[in-house]
């Protein structure tokens, strides 16, 4: 860890002090010294798993092998009753047939469970995710199971995990251009900046208007009060022009929601008041 981010590592401790929860943070800025990771082990991703799959398919799409406007057929049997699922609500009885682009944009945007599973059974499962990332050269990721799978068992939702190293690597390596053509990069960056949940996490530690593109991940709360998983991930333009990302994965937390979400709200904060010059 460079010097500069000595002081947000002092000032985000203050904020996860007393919490009772295990909190991971990474955050990158346009230079390396400006990286900062904080409790850098696995945590269980949720559907912050859903922007690696989205990753993974539009690299099918740059391969020729999916296209945006290729129309999938979507059957009653994809629509699982007890999940997340606007794209179940929109159309309660299947039998539709919609863009591969429709169907990314409920998957990220709208973080929509059985959107996630269609788009994984189309690509090959979550082992052809979990490749693809380590193909780009990014590790401490693994991505096992799916939707359906995680809401079968408690424990089941950590086998899809990452480091906040990782997924601050990620998404810098994306917002960089390094993987992905100009065109998927543009969908899926507009798809993110659209995302709807969440928007007290990242987005509410901002100034109103700021530009993010990014996505939530949220599991239930067990019989004993705890949830496993309140994180979200992003990319944040700064007044400059310039971006940086982050990543905050609030876990094991017994803590309630608004204060889960104002945590990474708080951490959001003091990024970018140390990203534009403010932060004392």
């Amino acid at each position: 860890m460079a010097a500069g981010t000595d002081l947000l590592k002092q000032r985000i401790e203050q904020v996860t002090a007393g919490k009772k929860a295990d909190i991971g943070v990474g955050i990158a800025g346009f230079s390396d010294k400006d990286t900062l990771i904080i409790n850098n082990k696995h945590f269980p991703l949720q559907s912050v798993f859903k922007f690696h799959i989205a990753l993974a398919v539009l690299n099918e799409v740059d391969k020729g092998k999916l296209a945006l406007n290729q129309e999938i057929l979507i059957k009653k049997t994809d629509l699982l009753a007890d999940t997340w699922s606007p794209l179940r609500d929109e159309y309660p009885k299947g039998n539709v047939k919609l863009p591969l682009a429709k169907l990314l944009s409920y998957t990220v945007s709208k973080s929509d469970n059985n959107g996630c599973d269609i788009l994984l059974r189309l690509i090959g499962g979550p082992k052809t995710v979990e490749n693809y990332i380590h193909s780009v050269g990014i590790k401490g990721v693994a991505i096992a199971v799916n939707e359906e799978e995680m809401h079968q068992e408690w424990n089941i939702q950590f086998k899809n995990m990452t480091t906040p190293e990782a997924a601050a690597k990620l998404l810098k390596a994306f917002n960089n251009r390094k993987f992905l053509s100009q065109k998927s990069y543009d969908f899926l960056w507009k798809i993110m900046v659209e995302t709807s949940t969440g928007t007290d996490r990242i987005k509410g530690g901002l100034p109103v208007g700021t530009i993010v593109g990014h996505k939530t991940g949220t599991s239930d709360t067990n019989k004993q009060g705890v949830t496993a998983a309140i994180n979200d991930i992003g990319i944040v333009k700064l007044p400059n022009g310039k971006y940086f990302t982050i990543s905050v994965f609030v876990s094991n937390t017994k803590e309630n929601a608004k204060t889960n979400a104002k945590i990474i709200a708080d951490i959001s904060k003091l990024s970018w008041a140390y990203f534009t010059g403010k932060l004392k």
